[in-house]
């Protein structure tokens, strides 16, 4: 028993330095999206956000959202999940 846990003792430090070395890139990266991601929403976007709400409410009601193109809900789950368009690319049909 003392010689497992003077194995473990002198194995830590390998080991914590192996997952400092494993984890720091990944968590700078993490944190680079963090910084963008996880900002609050500035005063001017809550109004846009609040009136985005009451239009998905108001299709849950219709049921307005089934007529939805695939183009149009794209562009709206793009706002929900990315609050800031400016900086997704462009949803105009390519095709065309």
């Amino acid at each position: 028993m003392a010689q497992l846990i003077r194995n473990a003792i002198e194995k830590a430090p390998v080991l914590l330095n192996a997952a400092a070395t494993y984890s720091k890139p990944r968590l700078v990266t993490f944190w680079q999206y963090a910084k963008v991601e996880l900002v609050p929403p500035s005063p001017t976007e809550i109004p846009r956000a609040i009136e985005s709400l009451k239009k998905i409410i108001s299709s849950a009601r219709t049921g307005s959202f089934k007529n939805l193109t695939v183009k149009n809900s794209k562009g709206i789950t793009a706002e929900l999940v990315h609050p800031h368009p400016e900086k997704l690319g462009d949803f105009s049909d390519s095709n065309k």
